[in-house]
């Protein structure tokens, strides 16, 4: 009978440790982590190229975290997502293939007893990255104001000879030497500095041809001619003629933004 009651005693107690591990283990699983706040995404803009940072969100669990981060793309309503390959880290530089979509990360937390996940709200939709603004428009300079260097103007561009004085103002058979100035602007009229100029009285040979010379800082240049032989080209010459090209430095005098013009002052003979 004592036996019998022996072996009952032990049997009630191996019963009881099998409950009790049970009961261990339905404990253990039920410490697994649990999300009371989900991941949040933060970034300067939902734009291509940004980069966007996700928190880990807020966990409670008896042991320590760690976690991992899944980066998502979904449609613009925020569903049917899809992982990204190879985005799983706190950060994520968009791309060119997020445009028109939006974004979430998907946060999972593991402890000693098991792992949870949360998902982020999805982003708002991509958009291109916003080109900077021109810095030449027809190949004029969009910002600044007043006299333009002629290295900062390029075709469909082209320079304007919009100037132009002679002195004496009425040139004569006495007019040994004869001054010119002519203006040059581009760009809705903008004075241009660095242009080449040249100019020659036509027909050729009543006045010598002097170099060509650079516009100053106020766009106008100055030349000196000198009288030569065929001045006047006739007995009755009541104007000279004067062929003027304006060019920049390197370019071909009959491309680019070259301009050229016949202008003519009084004379008398």
């Amino acid at each position: 009978m004592t036996r019998k009651m022996n072996l009952l005693a032990l049997l009630g107690a191996a019963i009881v440790t099998v409950l009790a591990i049970a009961g261990f283990s339905n404990a253990a699983s039920s410490a697994a982590p649990v999300n009371t706040a989900a991941p949040k995404i933060t970034g300067t803009s939902a734009e291509d190229g940004q980069t966007l940072t996700a928190s880990s969100g807020t966990w409670t669990s008896a042991s320590s975290l760690t976690y991992k981060y899944q980066w998502r793309r979904c449609d613009k309503q925020g569903s049917g997502c899809s992982n990204i390959s190879g985005a799983d880290s706190a950060t994520y530089q968009l791309k060119s293939t997020d445009v028109g979509h939006t974004v979430r990360v998907r946060v999972t937390a593991t402890n000693s007893d098991g792992s949870a996940s949360a998902s982020s709200d999805a982003t708002a939709v991509i958009t291109s990255k916003t080109a900077p603004p021109p810095t030449t428009v027809n190949g004029c300079p969009t910002s600044g104001s007043g006299t333009l260097d002629v290295a900062s103007i390029a075709p469909p561009a082209r320079l304007v000879i919009d100037g132009q004085t002679v002195s004496p103002t009425v040139i004569t058979r006495a007019a040994n030497d004869v001054t010119l100035r002519f203006h040059v602007s581009a760009c809705n009229g903008r004075s241009i500095s660095g242009a080449l100029v040249y100019a020659t009285a036509v027909p050729f040979s009543q006045f010598s041809i002097p170099p060509e010379v650079q516009t100053g800082s106020d766009g106008w240049v100055t030349l000196t001619m000198h009288q030569d032989r065929y001045f006047p080209a006739s007995a009755r010459q009541q104007l000279l003629a004067m062929f003027v090209r304006a060019r920049k430095s390197g370019e071909s005098p009959l491309c680019g933004v070259s301009t050229r013009r016949l202008v003519s002052f009084p004379a008398h003979a």
